[in-house]
């Protein structure tokens, strides 16, 4: 099998819980990437936090925001924003239980509340920069949204109808975080629209995840990759198994496929 592209999740996948990934990861990318496989990132993050780590593995290719934005070498494939009433109900509901939000912008982040431990703490846990008090201005341009300082029982407050539904997040020091989700937006959507415009075979991509939100995708490729440390539910929706991000799990994946 000749493989085109390969989709890789960040924290908890390329990234260590320090933060740090291994020298063997950088390799293992850039062998793919010399065999002319395209790369992308596939994350919840921002895209405006990804610059200094896409620049030290030479990625040009983007989906972030869970799939709400996604770009290839500048041309934008998918741009999702959520829309203003859903933004509304949130901030309702954040206000009425002592939730604070983190929305997320193409240029920014904004949060209810930058004073509050629980917001630094999850700044400082993912190294965030672009940081600004919310402002009812950026409703039009939210791309994504994290609910944080949440119980597991009132998260599930923002699942507002069908379409919406929250993760946890899956890293250490950002727990009572929650992830919210959109069915019909989704990193496996996104996925979706890059295999029709490249007209690539879903057989001829790989990906690899470890967190709830990564199960759309890892349902899309041909070969999905659940990480050694991944959430216990996600393994149901992989095809394989990995090590963990800490024994060079994307490594010994692609070696499994025998493309190292």
């Amino acid at each position: 099998m000749t493989y085109k592209l390969l989709f890789l999740d960040v924290d908890g996948t390329v990234f260590k819980p320090d933060h740090t990934y291994s020298n063997t990861t950088k390799q293992a990318i850039a062998a793919l990437q010399n065999k002319g496989v395209t790369v992308f990132f596939a994350t919840g993050r921002a895209l405006h936090e990804l610059h200094e780590l896409a620049e030290e593995l030479d990625i040009e290719s983007f989906i972030v925001y869970n799939g709400a934005f996604a770009s290839h070498r500048g041309d934008i494939i998918v741009d999702e924003p959520f829309t203003r009433d859903a933004i509304e109900q949130f901030l309702s509901i954040a206000e009425h239980n002592d939730h604070e939000l983190m929305l997320y912008t193409k240029e920014q982040n904004y949060c209810t509340n930058l004073d509050h431990p629980f917001v630094q703490r999850f700044i400082d846990t993912f190294g965030l920069t672009k940081n600004a008090a919310f402002t009812p201005d950026i409703m039009d341009s939210v791309l994504g949204i994290t609910v944080l300082n949440a119980t597991e029982p009132n998260a599930h407050l923002y699942e507002i109808n069908a379409n919406y539904h929250v993760s946890p997040v899956h890293v250490k020091g950002a727990e009572c975080s929650y992830d919210v989700l959109r069915s019909n937006v989704n990193k496996g959507r996104s996925i979706e629209t890059i295999l029709e415009r490249f007209n690539i075979a879903p057989e001829e991509a790989i990906a690899f995840g470890d967190g709830m939100n990564d199960k759309e995708m890892l349902q899309t490729v041909g070969e999905g990759f659940a990480m050694g440390n991944a959430s216990n539910d996600l393994f149901a929706y992989a095809k394989h198994r990995t090590t963990t991000v800490n024994d060079d799990g994307i490594a010994r994946g692609l070696e499994k496929l025998g493309l190292l």
